[in-house]
């Protein structure tokens, strides 16, 4: 059996401020550092946020570690944490899905439950608005009906449920929304520190749903995809500044396909379609779309665009302004570098997507990115390729 010779370890690297890469220290690796042997080989989910990181085992068990200064970390405490620990839930439950915001986490159980830890000062736990901040996971009461799915933004939150509703629930997009809306009112899924039902997809049942720092996305069972929030960098494909209803990218934009999964980071959102090609748009200042775009911020960047490197992955991860991908097994990475998150031993931006070096002979299983830090868990398939 091939797999019997087939070494797995998860790699992690660039900012490390708080050790959020699980490597014992707080310096930041320019490079992909090796620090979790075969206890990596279950994991089957990655995600980080501002400052920390969470894995899913194939058990269902949640192991995090990094910033938890407002117990984001769900370990009961507030001090930081520089290994991988486990995070137990109450009642003993299991994870299905956690999504890493910039200083909370939201936690999705295997019985379709929310549960929310860290910051609550916008009210991007979907608690009691008195919690100001919990370092012990607390479930969402007012989501009545099971998820399916959730993401965390910067300061919002967003839910799927399995009739196909979407919640959104967190003030981060609320001063944005006053201005541009002025005098109009605010939607209350702007304004809501507890799960709201978004208006505007009473028809189109959803799939999943994901966020950036002020923007939302949903894409729905029948591969449109609905966009809302702030769009000061054209990440919404449209003129407004602000759109406070869901809006649904004209899909001429994408040659008429349909949409298969979509990723975004804090300012720019990344859709790859059903026939395997994949699209950026939205903020180009450092590289984050992987394409050259002339102008920043211009038409160009604001309108869906190929990169041809990425056609066909089968994995999309992405950072506050960087990303990950897996194409052909192997690891790609793109966009801002200042803390060596790209992995490619340079403090500079990737324009386009490039594999990362270290990583060249390894088979990359899966991928997940924080704010400033990205991890991967590879197999090698043989000791001489192990390196050190």
């Amino acid at each position: 059996m091939e797999t019997s010779t087939r070494k797995c370890t998860l790699y992690t690297w660039g900012a490390n401020s708080y050790g959020q890469l699980g490597l014992k220290n707080a310096e930041d690796q320019e490079k992909p550092r090796a620090e979790y042997g075969e206890e990596a080989r279950t994991l089957r989910a990655i995600s980080g946020g501002g400052g920390h990181s969470a894995f899913i085992t194939e058990s269902g068990e949640l192991l995090v570690c990094g910033q938890n200064h407002k117990g984001q970390l769900g370990l009961g405490h507030v001090s930081e944490v520089m290994t991988f620990q486990l995070c137990q839930l109450p009642g003993g439950r299991t994870v299905q899905q956690v999504s890493c915001g910039w200083d909370f986490t939201i936690i999705l159980t295997d019985d379709g439950h929310v549960l929310a830890c860290g910051s609550n000062a916008f009210g991007q736990l979907g608690v009691s608005p008195q919690t100001r901040y919990t370092a012990q996971p607390l479930l969402i009461t007012s989501l009545r009906e099971p998820v399916i799915g959730v993401t965390a933004g910067l300061r919002h939150a967003l839910a799927v449920t399995g009739s196909g509703g979407v919640y959104q629930w967190g003030t981060g997009l609320l001063s944005r929304a006053k201005r541009a809306l002025n005098p109009q009112p605010v939607p209350a899924h702007l304004s809501s520190k507890e799960p709201c039902l978004v208006t505007g997809l009473d028809q189109v049942p959803a799939k999943s749903v994901t966020a950036g720092s002020a923007h939302c996305a949903c894409l729905t069972v029948s591969g449109d995809l609905f966009l809302w929030g702030s769009n000061k960098h054209g990440q919404l494909c449209r003129k407004e500044t602000f759109l406070p209803l869901p809006t649904a990218l004209d899909r001429s934009l994408l040659n008429g396909e349909s949409v298969s999964a979509v990723h975004s980071g804090w300012t720019h959102l990344i859709a790859q379609t059903e026939s395997g090609r994949v699209l950026t748009w939205g903020r180009a200042s450092y590289g984050q779309l992987g394409r050259e775009v002339t102008v920043n911020d211009s038409t160009e960047s604001s309108l869906p665009s190929e990169v041809r490197t990425l056609h066909g992955a089968t994995q999309i991860a992405c950072g506050s302004e960087h990303n990950l991908a897996i194409v052909g097994n192997r690891v790609f990475s793109w966009g801002w570098n200042e803390h060596g998150m790209c992995g490619d031993g340079s403090l500079c931006d990737v324009i386009r997507p490039q594999p990362v070096p270290d990583l060249q002979k390894a088979k990359a299983l899966l991928i997940g990115c924080g704010a400033g830090h990205s991890l991967a868990l590879c197999c090698l398939k043989n000791s001489e390729d192990t390196g050190s």
